[in-house]
């Protein structure tokens, strides 16, 4: 293999573990309240992503649903209720992209509005990350030094997985107690059962929260995003595209015990930033949880416990930086900007598809009263 294959193909390695900021601690919580099977939760998000890995090329994100581990992880749901969750997101996000909604609202969101909800993406990615750095500042910050260290240099294609290497060697001489052994063998999924209650608390309090969140960052701002890194995708990644594969894999794999789970624009910004381009790296993240879930099992949480959080941290404040000082924030009149910033602010105070209405709205009052022309980004 030549030099800049090898090169490609360690930063497909890089990105592939670089959005984990999210991954890790609903899974930890999960795992650590016994609300799912761990095999079931590896195994999901494993077959997931090496599907999105043979149906996009691209390193398209597979991500657990914010919402939904919000909800389940408060009230301390059963595991029949996460695998009626799975099933009716599923169906319901299948449905709307059938009928061609979602496809019909991503056409009209106008520019500005996009614009704005990648400014707020990006600012909650840094914010998440933020928050993982307080928990261990130690460890936060020599990480992000370390990444701020490696990206002038040539080992920028190995700095995402150069920092989790070195942070986990770091958590695991740190330990005061032997590493606790972890046994290997096979580990299946089970079925889950589910009742007429588990279906009902979906319905009631899971479904509308989610689908919110899944329409507008897991499909169309996923799209948008996509379509700017990789120009010539614009027409295989859309909107309807990923709600097809969310709803199919969700229907799917639900039963088996798998966690519910989506695309996310800001995984995509993540793991692009840190040198993933193909699908190499969904699939490299895909084949580690499903031996993960398959060889490990029970024991998945003890190996999970030694990737400090605070090193995926400084990882996502450098990618969500980066992200939101996009070009767009300089081009175009005062009231676009205005508009750009009010939605991305929202995005980051409240939530995206609440940014993406008042976005809508103050578009709206700047194409009624403003002079200039909307913004053609």
């Amino acid at each position: 293999m030549s030099e800049y294959g090898t090169k490609r193909l360690i930063g497909e390695f890089s990105g592939a573990f670089a959005d984990l900021g999210t991954f890790l601690p609903i899974a930890i919580a999960v795992l650590t309240l016994h609300l799912l099977d761990p095999s079931g939760l590896f195994v999901g998000f494993g077959l997931f992503a090496l599907a999105v890995a043979l149906i996009y090329r691209r390193p398209i994100p597979v991500q657990p649903m914010k919402a939904v581990a919000a909800i389940v992880i408060a009230d301390n749901l059963t595991a029949g209720t996460i695998a009626a969750t799975g099933l009716i997101l599923g169906a319901t996000v299948l449905l709307l992209t059938v009928t061609g909604l979602v496809t019909f609202i991503g056409r009209k969101i106008p520019h500005t509005v996009l614009s704005g909800i990648q400014l707020g993406v990006g600012l909650i990615l840094a914010w998440a990350g933020a928050k993982l750095i307080i928990q261990d500042p130690l460890t936060g910050l020599a990480a992000m030094l370390l990444l701020l260290l490696l990206l002038p240099t040539r080992l920028k294609p190995f700095a995402a997985i150069l920092v989790i290497v070195a942070a986990s060697i770091w958590s695991i001489a740190s330990l005061p107690d032997p590493l606790p052994e972890i046994t290997i063998g096979l580990h299946l999924p089970h079925w889950v059962s589910i009742d007429w209650s588990d279906a009902w608390i979906a319905t009631e309090s899971i479904l509308l929260p989610q689908l919110a969140l899944t329409l507008t960052n897991a499909m169309i701002v996923t799209a948008v995003i996509a379509g700017r890194l990789f120009a010539d995708q614009e027409r295989t990644i859309t909107p309807s595209r990923l709600g097809m594969s969310t709803g199919i894999l969700n229907l799917l794999l639900a039963p088996l015990g798998a966690f519910p789970m989506c695309h996310g624009a800001g995984g995509l910004v993540v793991q692009h930033r840190f040198g993933a381009r193909t699908g190499i790296a969904p699939a490299i993240f895909g084949a580690t949880c499903l031996a993960i879930g398959l060889l490990l099992g029970p024991n998945a949480l003890q190996l999970l416990l030694l990737i400090p959080l605070a090193a995926v941290g400084a990882l996502l404040v450098y990618a969500g930086l980066d992200l939101a000082k996009s070009r767009e924030l300089t081009q175009g009149s005062w009231e676009e900007m205005a508009v750009i910033i009010i939605t991305g602010l929202v995005c980051l105070l409240l939530n995206v598809a609440l940014g993406l209405l008042v976005g809508i709205v103050a578009e709206y009052l700047r194409r009624r009263w403003g002079k200039q022309p909307s913004l053609n980004i």
